[in-house]
């Protein structure tokens, strides 16, 4: 069988997403995604995503880690599945679709027709019932996440520590992504290292979506919230609403989702 393909990225975050409306991909071949994602005897990719219909939607967002299996909500992806709904023939600015942590809504506020890169808006899910401990949060924004601030975050050794966390008596079981952030003239730098890619990530979506918001904590009260986060990959703008008992809503992650290269592969 012959699959065709396109290859996307958001802030270095790469993606291969298939126009899966007709149902053609094998969905439970986790082997076989594992393989799609491999740099070396792949495609390459940190995850796979399907573009699939569904009733009362634009589109059905269906997206696999890197080791091949069923993922939660990417936000990096799901800039870049919208990007390439335009691309598949859904022709509109303004998308809902669903995921699988619920509904989404993108919009693409430029489009470079020559390029194919946007830039979109992505609505995430609301998020509260955040835990703070001692050292760090944990919280989920469509993906469950750890956050803690440290210092020299450039020369931290994030594999090191995130390994420690991802993989302790706690977390193991189900994972847990892991983010180091520091506060720099008023803008996030961010590092994640991602479960089931199982190894740092040059961005990941709903990570500068939790930093964000976990900044947002440590300082005094605003309703409404824009944060610049810069990622090795990147930069993107987190913009949020946040009532007094820490209710946040109404999130959006604006960044790039740029076309790479598309293709066709056989299996």
């Amino acid at each position: 069988m012959e699959i065709s393909f396109s290859k996307y990225q958001g802030t270095g975050n790469d993606f291969i997403i298939i126009d899966n409306r007709n149902s053609f991909f094998p969905k439970k071949n986790f082997r076989l995604v594992s393989l799609l994602c491999n740099r070396k005897f792949g495609i390459g990719a940190d995850g796979l995503i399907l573009l699939e219909n569904k009733k009362g939607f634009d589109f059905n967002m269906v997206y696999f880690n890197s080791n091949g299996k069923p993922g939660s909500m990417c936000g990096n992806g799901g800039r870049c599945i919208v990007a390439f709904a335009k691309k598949s023939g859904i022709l509109k600015n303004n998308y809902q679709f669903s995921a699988s942590d619920g509904p989404h809504e993108g919009f693409i506020s430029s489009f470079d027709e020559k390029k194919e890169n946007c830039i979109v808006s992505l609505k995430m899910r609301d998020v509260n019932n955040i835990k703070k401990n001692k050292d760090h949060f944990i919280l989920n924004t469509g993906s469950p996440h750890y956050v803690k601030f440290v210092k020299n975050l450039q020369a931290f050794d994030v594999q090191k520590e995130a390994v420690k966390i991802r993989y302790n008596r706690i977390f193991s079981e189900k994972g847990i992504n892991v983010n180091f952030i520091e506060v720099i003239k008023n803008n996030i730098f961010i590092r994640t290292y991602e479960r089931g890619v199982e190894n740092e990530t040059l961005s990941c979506g709903t990570g500068m979506t939790a930093a964000a918001i976990c900044s947002s904590l440590s300082e005094d009260f605003k309703p409404v919230i824009n944060k610049k986060i810069i990622s090795l990959g990147g930069e993107t703008k987190i913009e949020f609403k946040r009532t007094k008992k820490d209710f946040f809503f109404d999130i959006r992650l604006v960044g790039p989702a740029n076309f790479v290269f598309s293709g066709k592969i056989r299996i």
